[in-house]
């Protein structure tokens, strides 16, 4: 019996075919919330296929990479400064989706799912980190509460790996489309998926994916970049509709963030993203700053309260004039 993939290899294979592109240059289907395929071809194929009515539209695999910046190795001290200030529950029984550089799936202050976590960039390959980000991300929304270590918003809950960018922090955004199909298969309404990455330009198709999946329940946090523009000039931080929040960054003392991007279209709360301790690769600990580090607080709070957001106060010298609030689990 034919499967749904058979179904869309053959329905690739026939709009390559019928523009005389060889089968050869076709490289994956896309099953789930955004059915396509990825192909190599020229700017002129591109061309071709953009103007055919059968196909809604093309964009270019592009490089999606994290924000550059730096790490420093740190000991750590429990609860951290981002935690204190947004708050901590219970996160057992809940699950994150981190679409990310992987996560260290050995790491003593968390629980990885690793049946469920996946490597998009090498699909032989497990979704282990080897640069550091996912990890520490991961640690912000859900470090063990073991009494070594760090602790997160939520501790305890599962995390599933989903390795998108190589060690330098890059990769393609095919491999994000890819990853947001397997969640669209696999997730379940109430579960949080995690992006702090983004695109540098504008993904209507990245977007609309992220929309479609939060329609069916599953919520999305997402970093609203470290560029110090407006927000709604990249895909994902501009998706806009429920179940999607979009997130700037704080200091310790309330502060907008000097590198986040802004925006009260786009962007739904502020949390906590400068000097920020949380696990990293290789069983240690590091300290970073980003609105990498500030999606992942948003994102143990929707574990922990899904849509029932809370608040304490407003970020101070909001760029845009409107000071974003403050998330909080209480």
């Amino acid at each position: 019996m034919a499967t749904d993939a058979d179904y869309l290899q053959r329905q690739a294979l026939s709009v390559l075919d019928l523009h005389n592109i060889d089968a050869s240059r076709l490289e994956t289907t896309l099953q789930g919330a955004a059915n396509g395929f990825v192909a190599r071809l020229t700017s002129q194929e591109a061309d071709k296929l953009s103007a055919d009515a059968n196909v809604q539209f093309v964009e270019p695999d592009r490089i999606v990479k994290l924000g550059t910046g730096c790490f420093t190795l740190v000991s750590p001290s429990t609860a951290q400064w981002g935690v204190k200030r947004t708050g901590v529950g219970d996160g057992s029984g809940k699950t994150v989706w981190i679409i990310d550089t992987g996560v260290d799936f050995d790491h003593p202050d968390l629980i990885v799912d690793k049946t469920r976590s996946k490597n998009f960039i090498n699909p032989q390959g497990l979704a282990t980190d080897d640069n550091g980000h996912g990890t520490h991300v991961a640690g912000i929304i859900a470090a063990v509460n073991n009494n070594i270590g760090v602790l997160g918003v939520a501790p305890g809950a599962k995390i599933v790996a989903l390795k998108v960018l190589g060690n330098t922090g890059e990769g393609n955004s095919s491999y994000i489309f890819q990853a947001l199909n397997y969640i669209s298969q696999q997730a379940a309404a109430g579960d949080v998926v995690n992006m702090s990455l983004g695109a540098d330009t504008i993904s209507v198709a990245l977007d609309n994916t992220v929309k479609n999946i939060a329609a069916r329940g599953i919520l999305f946090s997402i970093a609203a970049g470290n560029s110090s523009e407006a927000a709604n000039l990249t895909s994902p931080a501009r998706a806009n509709a429920p179940n999607i929040f979009t997130v700037s960054a704080i200091d310790s003392m309330g502060r907008y963030a000097s590198f986040s991007n802004f925006g009260n279209d786009v962007v739904d709360y502020a949390a906590p993203g400068v000097n920020i301790v949380s696990t990293f690769s290789n069983g240690r600990y590091a300290r970073l700053s980003g609105t990498s580090m500030a999606a992942p607080h948003m994102a143990g709070i929707l574990l922990l309260n899904g849509t029932a957001v809370r608040t304490k106060g407003t970020a101070l010298n909001d760029p845009d004039g409107t000071p974003d609030k403050i998330a909080s689990v209480n």
